[in-house]
């Protein structure tokens, strides 16, 4: 039988043939049946590339590539998607989200519209290409690191969604994320004791911001995240459990104002117990709570703690701009500068203390809603030089 061969006497195999311009095809079916075609200026990995041609994949590695992917009955070249085609996808099988949560996947997609990386096919994306972007998002558009972790927070399991449908064989946003790009985002550091010491004595005294004292020792002794705090009903505080019930968060944004949120977590569901310096800031609170003659009603729930001078509930930003107020204040008459000190801080410190004071970790992890105990301890605990001398100063080594 004749041999059908390419223009230098090489046998050519079946689906194979050379264009009269001199390229390279190969015909195939995909797992579909649907007729495929690839081309190639190369035959062979091992020809020279054409003078002013790019070097690419010859065609006998594309055949490989495509053997290999009918294999294991993978969907030639990603099924034509691209990256924000792919995302678009990812996003849409994700339904009843957190509205913030629906707001990071708008950002994520106006990003993917704009940037060239959106426009790549799926399958030719390799690892070193995530990387590459990731660190020009850094780099050149100037993004933070938390921005940047968010937006792999999406590309990741879309990508690993491409995996599981047999579209792509490799996630490439399956690394380590601060291997790639520099963590510059802003470290939260708890309080000292004597710091916290300062700051609430300074807040008690103060003839404007005293009427926030309770609150804002109530953060510091329970840990709660302000939104949480600011979502507290009187309904939601227990003085015959001694008692603060935490099902849920009050919210703000422009669009929709004010409304109710679940917990962050499963975990942010709790019950947490009241000390007695606690539980006498809740009854002032209460005592000198001054609603509007309407009461708010949120989603069914009313009775909020406090309120702005328009009558409005105070939420996340209210606390925000006055412990900001407060920290300038104070470093305004003394030489001895505060440190950072915001609602989230009050987090940090309270669970460093509580850590720090012996509290059993399951525990700790219960107080603070974390749904993973890693969080408790290698975020929210600041230990220093001071705390591993105290420890070790206590040892009995026989």
């Amino acid at each position: 039988m004749n041999k059908r061969r390419d223009n230098r006497g090489r046998i050519l195999h079946n689906g194979e043939s050379q264009m009269p311009d001199g390229r390279y095809r190969f015909r195939y079916n995909d797992i579909f049946g649907k007729p495929r075609v690839v081309y190639s200026i190369r035959l062979d990995r091992h020809d020279p590339v054409p003078a002013g041609k790019k070097k690419t994949l010859s065609l006998r590695e594309l055949e490989n590539q495509i053997k290999a992917d009918l294999f294991d009955h993978i969907v030639s070249h990603g099924g034509n998607l691209t990256v924000l085609e792919l995302v678009e996808k990812y996003i849409s099988t994700k339904i009843n989200v957190r509205q913030t949560t629906s707001k990071g996947y708008g950002t994520v997609i106006n990003i993917l519209k704009k940037d060239p990386f959106g426009k790549k096919r799926i399958d030719t994306v390799r690892i070193s290409d995530a990387k590459c972007w990731l660190i020009k998002l850094q780099q050149k558009d100037g993004r933070g690191y938390s921005s940047i972790h968010s937006i792999r927070g999406v590309l990741r399991p879309a990508f690993q969604m491409a995996c599981d449908d047999d579209l792509i064989r490799k996630n490439p946003f399956g690394f380590q994320l601060v291997e790639v790009i520099v963590n510059d985002s802003l470290r939260r550091e708890a309080l000292s004791r004597e710091d916290e010491r300062k700051f609430l004595k300074f807040v008690k005294e103060d003839s404007h911001f005293s009427q926030y004292y309770e609150g804002i020792y109530i953060l510091f002794k329970t840990g709660m995240r302000i939104s949480e705090f600011c979502g507290l009903t009187v309904r939601d505080i227990s003085f015959e459990e001694h008692s603060i019930n935490i099902d849920h968060q009050l919210m703000k944004n422009g669009s929709k104002g004010y409304y109710i949120q679940q917990t962050k977590t499963e975990s942010g569901t709790r019950v947490i117990p009241m000390t007695p310096d606690v539980e006498a800031c809740f009854k002032k609170i209460i005592e000198n709570r001054k609603p509007p003659k309407k009461e708010p009603i949120i989603e069914g729930k009313t009775g909020f703690l406090y309120f702005d001078k328009n009558g409005s509930v105070m939420y996340s930003l209210h606390w925000e701009h006055y412990f900001k107020h407060i920290r300038t204040k104070y470093n305004n008459i003394y030489r001895v500068q505060m440190p950072l000190v915001t609602p989230h801080v009050c987090r940090h410190t309270y669970c460093s203390n509580m850590a720090k004071s012996g509290c059993n970790p399951k525990t700790l992890q219960y107080l603070m809603g974390h749904a993973e105990i890693g969080v408790t301890l290698n975020t929210y605990t600041h230990v220093k030089y001071e705390d591993a001398k105290a420890e070790v100063t206590k040892l009995k080594i026989v």
